[in-house]
């Protein structure tokens, strides 16, 4: 497969004849490029590119060994990815592609092979254009996939259309996101959000299969009740879209009541005065394995696309004894549905109402400013953009120098980690510390010996300025929140 575009250029003779022949026509048309007057449309694609259907290389999963093959083959489905490249350079588009292989992979299936077309937009009636989707048809024969997947979001009538081409089932990125994540929610919130997101995406896309979905029975006909009794009756789709609504209705109404336990929850921390940090990132950038690290949780880790979904809190401590929450969130990727970002946003109001966000960035990754960009922008919707920020590169011990120290330059509060080896971790709980907010009454108590719960409070939510063990008590002066200051209120020295 050749992944190189051949790109031909017309001697400087011929450009220059070309140019007076058009100011001579005043206009002059070739295939989507323009030139009026002495004004350049821009936006001109070469004509072999816009023709290519190019084959990328390398995203082929299958196994060599035959027994596992056959084995896979009976339960993985074989699929083709399809792209189109609208935007950015080669290496984008590649990258996008190899993420969706790895989405692909992550939801249970085979790629067989992965092509990108070069177009200024996807073609609103088969995404990919007539021509290339038969083409596109070829490749899935030679293959035998039984699947083909486009990098994007489909419109209903263009996934129809380019089914109707390939003749197998065609999804596109957001469907595909939507399985892994009905995958591998655990939680009877996670579950909910996703069968909500499921259906706001499927409520749109609901088809007919000839008579079954256009049926009407009139009234009560059905029941025999005969002559003045029929009407027009509903259609099955429409019957399938009433109850589609009426299960969101009810799912809203389901996580609404789990989001008031999760507040409880978070403001019985909030008035506990314990700091909260949130680890945030693009998926299978190793934010699991970081809060291993950093507490010991035990979460599961693996080296695949969305393997962990449900947030988890674990507690945390910093050097000097004070008490922190750690939590961990549901990954992000490039383009995530936004039915997803709405079910999911009582869980990333987590980050929302967090003191400190960990970024975590795979700084192995071809295009870790990408993953930045891209988690950044879901961030916003969740008003996690004006919380303090670190950006944690993780895999330092497999990054290349070269891009770590270019991160560190473009972002001001940047630290390599590798949360494998352990590399940079103390450095980083130091840095964590640092950035937590400082409790902010200071206070001046004489607190008896018998009261050494307050001390330990002290301790755990305050930070001690000087202490001195006398006759009485243990006389103190630190800095403490509002909560502790109100139970110390009785041994205060004025």
């Amino acid at each position: 497969m050749n992944r190189s575009h051949t790109m031909k250029h017309a001697p400087a003779e011929d450009l220059l004849a070309t140019r007076a022949e058009a100011l001579a026509d005043d206009t002059l048309v070739d295939d989507g490029a323009a030139v009026i007057g002495d004004t350049y449309d821009g936006e001109q694609l070469d004509r072999e590119e816009r023709a290519a259907l190019r084959r990328v290389a390398g995203l082929s999963t299958e196994l060599e060994d035959i027994s596992e093959v056959e084995y896979r083959q009976l339960r993985l489905e074989r699929v083709v990815l399809a792209g189109v490249w609208t935007e950015g350079t080669s290496e984008d588009a590649e990258n996008s592609l190899r993420e969706l292989a790895a989405l692909a992979e992550t939801a249970g299936s085979t790629v067989l092979a992965g092509v990108i077309q070069r177009r200024q937009r996807p073609d609103p009636a088969t995404y990919l254009g007539k021509g290339k989707a038969l083409e596109l048809r070829d490749i899935v024969i030679a293959e035998g996939a039984d699947t083909v997947i486009c990098d994007g979001e489909l419109a209903p009538s263009q996934r129809r259309a380019l089914e109707d081409v390939v003749k197998i089932k065609v999804i596109d990125r957001t469907a595909l996101i939507l399985d892994i994540f009905a995958q591998h929610a655990k939680s009877r919130e996670g579950k909910s959000q996703v069968e909500l997101a499921q259906l706001q995406y499927l409520l749109p896309r609901l088809r007919g299969w000839g008579e079954s979905m256009s049926r009407q029975a009139g009234g009560r006909v059905a029941g025999g009740e005969g002559i003045g009794s029929r009407g027009p009756g509903e259609t099955k789709i429409e019957l399938d879209r009433r109850r589609i609504n009426t299960k969101i209705a009810k799912l809203r109404r389901d996580i609404k009541g789990m989001k008031t336990t999760r507040d409880t929850k978070r403001r019985g921390r909030r008035e506990g005065g314990i700091p909260s940090v949130a680890i945030a990132g693009y998926t299978n950038a190793g934010k699991s394995s970081l809060l291993n690290r950093l507490t010991g949780a035990g979460v599961l880790v693996q080296n695949q696309l969305f393997a962990t979904l449900d947030p988890t809190v674990r507690r945390a401590e910093t050097e000097d004894g004070r008490i922190y929450t750690l939590a961990d969130t549901v990954g992000f990727v490039r383009s995530l549905p936004h039915q997803l970002v709405e079910a999911f946003r009582s869980t990333l109001e987590e980050v929302g109402d967090a003191d400190l966000l960990l970024h975590v960035v795979d700084g192995s990754h071809p295009d870790p400013e990408g993953q930045i960009s891209a988690v950044r922008a879901v961030l916003s919707e969740v008003g996690g953009d004006e919380i303090k920020e670190i950006i944690v590169i993780n895999k330092a011990d497999i990054a290349d120098p070269e891009v770590l120290a270019r991160l560190r330059r473009h972002e001001k509060h940047a630290i390599a980690v590798s949360a494998r080896t352990g590399e940079g971790i103390g450095a980083l709980r130091e840095l964590i510390a640092r950035e937590l907010p400082k409790p902010e009454v200071e206070v001046e108590a004489l607190v008896p010996y018998d009261r050494g719960d307050l001390l330990s409070k002290i301790h755990e939510g305050g930070e001690i300025l000087e202490s001195e063990h006398v006759e009485d008590g243990t006389r103190v002066r630190a800095r403490v929140t509002r909560a502790i200051e109100a139970d110390l209120s009785d041994y205060v020295v004025a």
